[in-house]
């Protein structure tokens, strides 16, 4: 695994060829460098085209990010920090966390269950205690 590799998940490593950064001047403080210093970071990755992404996996993550990709690209930014270093780092922490989450697998199907009778009956009682008491506080029939 080079340098510039972004692992992701065990069977998933991004190749630093396939990562393209953009840099820009990030708004907020940062002193006087803050108008010479291109400390914004934009992180972008071809999630739909890449070859270092297992077909499944693709097919999974595009299906779930979908709201974000612009042409089958995943874009990420970070800008919090004033050094261009740490914003990449947060950059690249933050491409391989989305791309993490939106390969995980689906979550079991829910099996539906029903209350037990002890529990409906406990519920039942428990209702019509409750109405008794509200019951005694109105006003007394003559």
């Amino acid at each position: 695994m080079a340098e510039a590799d972004l692992p992701v998940r065990r069977a998933v490593v991004l190749p630093g060829r396939e990562l393209h950064w953009r840099f820009s001047r990030a708004s907020g403080p940062g002193g006087q460098g803050v108008n010479t210093t291109d400390s914004r970071v934009e992180l972008s990755f071809d999630l739909a085209r890449s070859p270092s992404v297992p077909e499944p996996l693709r097919e999974r993550a595009v299906r779930r990010l979908d709201g974000r990709l612009v042409d089958g690209v995943l874009t990420v930014v970070a800008a919090e920090n004033r050094s261009q270093l740490r914003n990449r780092e947060a950059a690249r922490e933050r491409l391989a966390a989305t791309l993490r989450d939106a390969m995980r697998p689906d979550p079991p199907k829910r099996r539906p269950t029903r209350p037990t009778r002890g529990s409906v009956r406990r519920r039942l009682d428990a209702k019509a205690r409750r109405g008794a008491v509200k019951r005694m506080r109105g006003r007394p029939d003559d």
